[in-house]
């Protein structure tokens, strides 16, 4: 893990030197949907993706976003002209990744988004908790999504991180800043048979009571994982319904989504 974590960790410093000597402040942009019905909720969208991010999580299926950032780059001029011509077709967009938060340029970004008159929904692992506190408070983002991946103890390995270096403060920090009200949010868990069971999913209560969204997704091989040595599995619907029990008795309004 130490060797896994080293390597990634000479990527980004790369990244960061080199944009430190171009001084380059647009967002990179890796991916595009152009039209999608399921990553906004309510909303006819397209969804943008971002390079980088600060977890590893070894069952991520954005491999090519996470550790093979230079691929497929779409430019931003080629990503507004989308914007530009698909007004009044489209009702938002969705800004994912990777981490959208390691982005220097995202307040300019989406500021361009809300200017052609888009409602923006932005996607967040929630460990960089000053960063989202400041993109929310410039009231730019309408929505906000953010990962929950375990209980706090079991948070380290499930993102492929030391714990040593785990900082379980900013997930607790992000989570009681959305629940909040700042902004519309929501909170989400992908299923994992290797990393969940019910227990750690009990574990996870004190941190959503008092929220106002929470979804439980099952975990789908789509290939292109960050950890491609090991085989990942979700759960039986049946299996997904128990878990949705516990936080429902609890009193936390949970949803499946993407069930079957």
């Amino acid at each position: 893990m130490l060797t896994f974590n080293f390597f990634f960790l000479i990527l980004n410093l790369r990244e960061a030197i080199r944009l430190s000597r171009t001084g380059e402040e647009k967002v990179k942009i890796s991916g595009l949907q152009k039209v999608t019905l399921l990553d906004y909720p309510g909303l006819v969208a397209c969804t943008v993706f971002t390079p980088g991010c600060n977890f590893r999580c070894p069952w991520c299926h954005n491999a090519g976003l996470v550790i093979r950032a230079e691929n497929d780059t779409v430019s931003e001029e080629e990503f507004f002209a989308l914007l530009k011509k698909r007004r009044g077709l489209l009702d938002g967009v969705c800004v994912t990744g990777g981490e959208p938060t390691l982005q220097s340029g995202l307040l300019d970004f989406i500021k361009k988004m809300k200017d052609l008159g888009y409602l923006v929904k932005l996607d967040s692992n929630g460990y960089s908790p000053k960063i989202l506190k400041e993109i929310v408070g410039s009231g730019l983002v309408d929505y906000v999504a953010m990962d929950l991946k375990n209980s706090l103890e079991h948070y380290p390995e499930t993102v492929g991180m030391d714990p040593k270096e785990f900082k379980k403060e900013n997930i607790l920090e992000s989570v009681e800043f959305l629940k909040s009200g700042s902004v519309d949010y929501e909170f989400r868990t992908t299923l994992i048979r290797q990393f969940h069971d019910a227990k750690r999913l009990k574990d996870m209560v004190p941190l959503l009571v008092g929220s106002k969204r929470y979804f439980l997704q099952n975990f789908k091989d789509s290939g292109d994982l960050v950890d491609e040595s090991r085989k990942y599995e979700g759960f039986s619907a049946d299996e997904c319904e128990e878990f949705q029990k516990i936080f429902l008795n609890a009193g936390v309004p949970c949803e499946l989504r993407g069930i079957e």
